[in-house]
């Protein structure tokens, strides 16, 4: 029985690699193969990048939504690096196993994730809240006014 997550082609945030040639015999699981092997990813690092965040724009803030179900909230960090970029990152421990449990599915993932955004020039980093609540993690990074036109009448002469 195979544990490990297909990877999704369309995931551009999958760090799953696609092996075209799985299950062939000459395939990269061979240790003869004609074709070089790529390297697998365990469960824990296919799950690495498995928070799915939610990033709207209001006009007061920007609001980051992260499910991280299963979660408390010491196990999420939410930190500024750089100044301006956002990182948000956790760890989901494996189920403890005991010798005589037997195992029919499992398919809720385990490991460490980890989700960067740099945040444009109008965040007020300083200012910046989180709460979580029924497994969902927000994030409100608020908003610098947009800094209106200083016009300057110019007397015309002549």
């Amino acid at each position: 029985m195979s544990l490990i997550r297909r990877s999704n082609v369309f995931d551009p945030f999958s760090l799953d690699l696609w092996d075209p040639f799985e299950g062939f015999p000459f395939g990269s699981s061979s240790s003869r193969s004609l074709v070089p092997s790529f390297p697998r990813t365990s469960s824990e690092t296919a799950a690495f990048a498995g928070a799915r965040i939610d990033w709207k724009e209001t006009p007061e803030a920007h609001v980051f939504k992260a499910d991280v179900p299963g979660l408390k909230k010491e196990e999420v960090k939410v930190e500024v690096e750089d100044g301006n970029v956002l990182q948000i990152s956790g760890e989901r421990s494996k189920e403890h196993e005991e010798k005589n449990d037997r195992w029919h599915r499992v398919e809720r993932s385990s490991g460490k994730f980890l989700r960067r955004f740099r945040l444009p020039e109008n965040a007020k980093t300083e200012q910046i809240k989180a709460s979580m609540e029924n497994g969902v993690l927000t994030v409100t990074v608020p908003k610098e006014e947009a800094k209106k036109a200083d016009i300057k009448n110019v007397q015309i002469t002549g």
